[in-house]
């Protein structure tokens, strides 16, 4: 392109407010993508970036400003409409239909004159695949598919429909390195092929691996752009968060480790007797971070709620060895507890599950209530002590930085990071033996990302046996003492956090190899 010659704009958004209420989650922003290039668009939670991009796609109406397309103004009311000017998004959650293949999702909700040709659709779907180097097989079934295959789906549907420009809002977040690099090679060949790419992500090192531009959100208003060459992950992290912020993960050594919580032989079924977990074996020490590293759906949910007293066991034993209790004292078998009998026969547990309102809080409660959930019990006949939850709920929303009118407003109305900060203030206020964490800091800001990271480390070198499932690998490699790898509910490795490889922990993810579940 000749320098003098002006760049094209594919997309252009001016003076974009949109308010929910009271609330004005974009103001007056101005924002541009450019044809043939691939943005990402950064900012904490709650700075309205997927706000922003589901009013381009047409899920939400701007309030005020215009939306311009190829510099033409438009009018962008619905999800058709998108589709109409060529732009489609991949949200995190995939609209698919589980017991249809791949070229049944594909074509499906589109108007053909006459009978829907298939064969003539198979034929195009497999064009645009050898096009941009998507691996797929087409009469696969959705509920057969790994998540990086459902993914794949969803970006060939959108691009079958005829997508110039493409919206994809965390596209990494629960793929393996290899995935993600295959993911980062098709962006890459659309680019070429003079697609616009937008990416939402909070991963910073992929950021500056694939965009060519980065944009910046803070609070709903548009901080500015800068080109990826003269971004570093510092510079970015300090203009999302607006000032300084260290990006190191404490990780001490451990001291006084011994075992806490020995798991050997557990085997789970589900409701419809699919195995879950099969034949799993590991020690979680006290005085360590015990990683758990599995592609979505390996069996880490599975794994925390059995421990937990949650999911029935089928074979196996779970031994808490009390620190509390004399030298000679035999561990205490929890196979066949409930949370309640777990708690009653002094076993000090504390879970952040996955589910943060539907396990983990009540959500009409506000954050004393939710405090009060687990302390109830020491009130005295009819009457519940306020005060010492109301101490813990003002404290969290202090230390915690918990956006919140007061700590008696419904925790669901709150966004979901700041549900993840309640959840995770109380267990840790409960001064476990053992805490076990599923996906802390899902949602959350690069701030209290940190945060977290720090309150944990500072836990286990309180002597408590810290158990974190996470997604991040690079967090996984930095944070963790040990990283157990699941693949298929069963343990693929045991590695070492200081010295294990990225790629070698996501090649345990995706298959099975030796028998290390004894280390």
């Amino acid at each position: 392109m000749n320098a003098l010659e002006p760049v094209k704009t594919a997309i252009r958004m001016e003076h974009i407010t949109k308010r929910f209420g009271s609330v004005v989650a974009n103001h007056d922003i101005n924002f541009v993508l450019k044809k043939g290039e691939i943005l990402s668009l950064l900012g904490e939670n709650g700075s309205g970036k997927t706000t922003l991009m589901n009013m381009l796609s047409g899920i939400y109406y701007a309030d005020e400003g215009q939306i311009y397309v190829n510099d033409q103004p438009v009018a962008i009311t619905s999800p058709k409409d998108a589709y109409d000017l060529g732009i489609g998004m991949i949200h995190q959650h995939f609209k698919l239909v589980d017991v249809f293949t791949a070229v049944e999702n594909i074509v499906l909700g589109l108007k053909d004159e006459g009978r829907l040709d298939l064969k003539k659709a198979r034929q195009r779907i497999v064009e645009i695949c050898e096009r941009y180097g998507f691996e797929i097989d087409l009469d696969r079934k959705i509920y057969e598919m790994s998540v990086s295959q459902k993914q794949t789906v969803e970006i060939v549907k959108v691009l079958y429909r005829g997508a110039e420009i493409l919206i994809l809002d965390e596209p990494t977040a629960v793929l393996t390195p290899q995935e993600t690099d295959k993911l980062f090679a098709v962006m890459r060949n659309m680019k070429a092929d003079g697609k616009s790419l937008i990416i939402i992500t909070h991963k910073l090192h992929e950021v500056l691996e694939v965009s060519d531009r980065v944009a910046v959100l803070r609070k709903g208003e548009y901080i500015g752009d800068v080109q990826t060459k003269d971004a570093s992950q510092q510079s970015l992290t300090d203009m999302m968060v607006g000032h300084a912020v260290a990006l190191n993960i404490a990780r001490p050594t451990p001291v006084n480790v011994a075992p806490r919580l020995v798991v050997e032989h557990l085997t789970v079924y589900d409701d419809l007797g699919v195995k879950r977990l099969n034949d799993v074996s590991f020690t979680a020490n006290a005085g360590e971070i015990l990683g758990i590293a599995g592609i979505a759906g390996s069996g880490q949910r599975e794994l925390l709620e059995a421990i937990s007293g949650l999911y029935p066991i089928s074979e196996g034993s779970i031994r808490f060895h009390d620190p509390k209790a004399s030298e000679n004292a035999p561990p205490k078998e929890l196979v066949g507890m409930d949370p309640m009998a777990i708690r009653k026969c002094g076993v000090s547990m504390a879970f952040v599950p996955e589910d943060r309102l539907g396990m983990g809080l009540v959500g009409s409660m506000g954050m004393t209530g939710n405090m009060m959930l687990r302390s109830w019990r020491k009130g005295k006949g009819a009457f519940l002590n306020r005060k010492a939850p109301e101490e813990l709920a003002n404290r969290i929303w202090k230390e915690l930085d918990v956006v919140t009118p007061s700590t008696s407003f419904p925790v669901r109305r709150m966004s979901g990071g700041n549900v993840q900060k309640v959840l995770v203030g109380r267990e840790i206020a409960q001064d476990p033996a053992v805490l076990m964490t599923a996906y802390a800091v899902r949602g959350l800001d690069i701030n209290t990302s940190y945060t977290i990271y720090n309150l944990l480390t500072e836990e286990k070198m309180k002597g408590v046996a810290v158990v974190y499932v996470g997604e991040d690998l690079d967090v996984l490699l930095e944070l963790c003492d040990r990283i157990l790898v699941l693949c298929g509910g069963q343990v693929s490795g045991i590695v070492d956090g200081r010295t294990a490889d990225k790629r070698q922990v996501g090649a345990l993810m995706t298959r099975v190899e030796g028998d290390s579940r004894h280390e």
